[in-house]
């Protein structure tokens, strides 16, 4: 008797998609404390779970997740991986506030989630877009989603917004 083996069809995505997350609400700055260090707040971590559970649950899911190593942001990224919208956190410096996240982007491909800081992250999805800066604004714990061609030699310009959502949308009333 002969063994008929599966045949089992992948689907080979030809776009990026690029996932944006805000960190959730963190300590107000204080003095003496390095920003770098500013932990998020009890209710930050707390809508922060709720949302990346509500955005698991709605299908978004990467396959790579980079964070800026900054205390809140790390944490977040922490949720997220715990939410099951990534198996692993990885650390990038360039997502650091004020930082160059451009150059991640390139030969990026499948699904990429990204967690940092504002205004960094808006204005990195308004080059995408090829908006003027200020155009879109991420709230604390805030999701966006881009896409594009992944044959774009350069995304400037090419990304399609499809979705960009404030955590008030996502979260129970009571949180």
């Amino acid at each position: 008797m002969r063994t008929v083996l599966p045949f089992i069809c992948v689907f080979a995505s030809t776009s990026v998609d690029l996932f944006l997350f805000r960190h959730g609400i963190a300590e107000e700055r204080r003095h003496g404390l390095d920003d770098s260090l500013r932990p998020l707040t009890d209710e930050g971590i707390l809508r922060t779970m709720e949302v990346a559970r509500r955005l698991r649950s709605l299908g978004f899911a990467a396959d790579r997740l980079l964070s800026s190593p900054y205390l809140r942001a790390s944490q977040t990224a922490e949720l997220a991986q715990q939410a099951g919208l990534a198996e692993q956190v990885e650390f990038e410096s360039c997502l650091v506030p004020g930082g160059d996240a451009w150059p991640l982007l390139e030969g990026l491909f499948g699904r990429c989630l990204l967690v940092g800081h504002e205004p960094d992250l808006s204005h990195l999805a308004a080059r995408l877009l090829g908006a003027p800066l200020g155009c879109l604004v991420l709230k604390k714990a805030g999701f966006a989603h881009l896409r594009w061609s992944q044959q774009d030699r350069s995304p400037a310009g090419r990304a399609e917004l499809r979705v960009l959502l404030r955590p008030g949308l996502l979260l129970p009333c009571s949180v």
